[in-house]
């Protein structure tokens, strides 16, 4: 059979992907994160008196928290595959990708297993995130004096 052939029969059988309706989930389920950060936000400054800077940091780590505890428990990967870029693109998504990895490379123990592949799938998010702001660090030194 010919390349264009099996291209075809490939191409007929595919699943047809909704790209507006998988807009639109990941828009609500992403506004629904964020929504849901701003009531932590809330909770922590106004019933336990938390001031808000701090609260931000409260709030980012509770996400972190449950998303790694979803993936632990085996469902948040049945969310994200509902959802896909409205759980994947805020912090929920990178502690998932964390969790992940460490949870797949489990049995080979903690040194050789857990340590060696847990920023796997994240690492290149770090490293770039590193080089991104030591670029744009220098360029603001060098334009605005080190101030």
């Amino acid at each position: 059979m010919e390349k264009r052939e099996y291209k075809k029969i490939v191409d007929k059988h595919k699943p047809k992907e909704n790209r507006f309706m998988n807009g639109v989930v990941a828009f609500l389920v992403g506004g629904i994160v964020g929504l849901l950060g701003q009531l932590l936000i809330e909770f922590y400054s106004s019933w336990l008196n938390v001031p808000s800077s701090d609260a931000t940091a409260f709030m980012i780590a509770t996400l972190i928290f449950f998303a790694c505890l979803f993936t632990a428990l085996g469902f948040f990967d049945k969310w994200v595959n509902f959802a896909k870029c409205g759980l994947i693109i805020p912090i929920t998504g990178f502690a998932h990708s964390i969790m992940s990895s460490a949870l797949e490379y489990k049995n080979e123990g903690a040194i050789y297993g857990i340590g060696s592949n847990i920023f796997k799938l994240a690492g290149s998010v770090i490293l770039y995130g590193i080089v991104a702001a030591w670029f744009f660090g220098m360029i603001r030194y060098c334009f605005l004096g080190g101030m």
